[in-house]
C-alpha cells in the first residue's frame, strides 16, 4: 500500500480524534482539531493510506523562526513502517521552507525514534 503525506492536509475532526485515541490509548474525544490548528499551528502533516488517516504531526510556532513538532501519532497497526519518521521529516522540511530556523521535537519523540 502506498502512503501519501500531505502538508496542511484536509482531515475531519472525527478521524483525527479516533487516530489520537488509538495512538495514545485514551477514549475518543471531541476535540475541534481544525479550529485549534488554524489558530496555533504553522501547519501539520497527515499520512493517508487507502483513504484512511494513519498518521499525524502538528507544527506549532512562535510566529517567527522557531517551530515545535507536537502531537506525533501513528495508528497502532501502521507502526514500525517509518510513518512517524517520515511525518517528522516532512514537518521539519516544511518548517524550514517557512523560514523557521529551528524546529524542535517533543523529547519523548526524540527518545522513541533513537531506538
Amino acid at each position: 500500500m502506498t502512503i501519501k503525506y500531505e502538508w496542511r492536509g484536509d482531515f475531519d475532526n472525527a478521524s483525527l480524534n479516533a487516530l489520537h485515541a488509538d495512538g495514545f490509548g485514551h477514549p475518543v474525544a471531541q476535540t475541534d482539531w481544525r479550529e485549534r490548528l488554524e489558530r496555533h499551528s504553522l501547519g501539520w502533516v497527515c499520512a493517508w493510506e487507502d483513504g484512511s488517516l494513519i498518521g499525524f504531526v502538528n507544527v506549532v510556532w512562535d510566529g517567527g523562526g522557531h517551530a515545535f513538532i507536537l502531537d506525533t501519532v501513528v495508528a497502532q497497526p501502521c507502526r514500525s513502517r517509518g510513518v512517524g519518521a517520515t511525518l517528522v521529516a516532512t514537518a521539519a522540511e516544511e518548517a524550514r521552507a517557512a523560514k523557521c530556523e529551528q524546529a524542535e521535537a517533543e523529547p519523548e519523540l526524540v527518545n522513541r525514534t533513537r531506538r
